[in-house]
This record gives structure tokens, sequence and C-alpha cells, in this order.
């Protein structure tokens, strides 16, 4: 039986490239695979899927209200569905994948951020944990050592962004994968030089 797959991990685990390296070894095998983003990830263009290792494919852009069982049954059968960004997909979107799943018996293999900058779940990753068959964390470290857990906004002035729109795409210079600890001390030295009060966390 074919199952529902949720690979997550901080920004800078290989998500992309685990998702574009298990594309090829589908395709080694003879099989045909339907890769997918949501449209939202334009960083490379609308249709290229491209890791930071320099590894890249064509992938289909999918819009917000796109049905996505209407659109794998227009695109005809394939082997296996993998869809990378998967935390910007609507949770309607994560559904369809789990009916693909349940009505084709096609795999899907999912690939994502498990939260925002905030350390709060994205909409479509929080569905994936409620609804995927099977969970893994791809892991990646902070500067310290530790597990990174959290994608830390960067801004402009090199200080960590604790407000601001849940989407805000970018890349190194955007965001650093941290460790909750050390998220949370580099937000208090920050407040601390510039003299703002201690922040909730």
């Amino acid at each position: 039986m074919a199952k529902l797959y949720f690979k997550y991990g901080a920004m800078g685990s290989s998500k992309t490239a685990q998702a574009l390296i298990t594309k090829f070894n589908y395709e080694e095998r003879g099989m045909s695979v339907w890769l997918i983003k949501p449209s939202v990830d334009d960083r490379d263009g609308a249709d290229i899927l491209r890791s930071r290792i320099g590894l890249e494919a064509p992938a289909e852009s999918i819009k917000p209200k796109d049905d996505i069982l209407a659109l794998y049954a227009s695109r005809g059968r394939r082997d296996v569905v993998i869809a990378d960004e998967a935390q910007f997909f609507t949770t309607a979107q994560i559904g369809q994948l789990r009916d693909l799943v349940d009505e084709e018996n096609v795999p899907v293999l999912c690939f994502g951020l498990r939260t925002d900058f905030r350390t709060h779940l994205f909409p479509g990753s929080q569905r994936l944990f409620e609804l995927a068959d099977s969970i893994q964390e791809i892991k990646t470290i902070c500067e310290c050592g530790a597990k990174a857990t959290v994608n830390a906004r960067i801004g402009a002035d090199g200080r960590v962004v604790t407000e601001g729109a849940q989407v805000l795409l970018g890349g190194n210079d955007t965001y650093i994968a941290m460790c909750h600890s050390c998220w949370k001390k580099r937000i208090r030295l920050e407040r601390a030089e510039r003299g703002q009060q201690k922040l909730e966390l």
C-alpha cells in the first residue's frame, strides 16, 4: 500500500537536495515522477526546483486554488509524487495529496519546514503531521553543535526578526538554522543592546 510521507527539517538541512535525489533514484529504476512545488516558491523560477548544492530539475508549480487531484488526473498516471516546500501548500491541498495516496495508491513524498521563524507551525505542515503515515526529521545543526530546530529570520540590520509575515522567501542571507537555546539567547542579547523589554519565547 502507498503511503503519505512527510520529511521535515530546518533551513539548510538538504530537504530539496533529498527530494531531487529521491526523484533521480525513482527515475533510474524506470519509474515516472510528478515533481511539484507551491507557486509561492519562485526563488529560482516558477518551474524550477533547485537545491543549495546545485541540483535542479523542472517542477510543476501548484497555485493555492489548484486542485491537485484534478491536476494529477490530467497529467496521467505516475509512479510517485514528490512535493517540495510542502509547508506552503494549503490544508485542502494536503488533503488532496492524502486522497492521491488513498484513491490512486500512489506514494506521495512531501519535503518541507515544520515551523516558521517564530516557531509556529505552517498550516500545511500541521496538516501533514495530522495525515502523514510516515514522519521523518531531516536533521541539521546549529553553530553551537546542537540540533537546529528554529528557522531564525535575519533582518537587513543583521538582527533576528521576531515579527512579520509568516511567509518570506529567502536563503542563507535571510534565514539561519539555530537551536532553540541559541535563538532565545541571541534575541535577548539583541533586545538588551537596544534597551527593549524581554520577549516572551
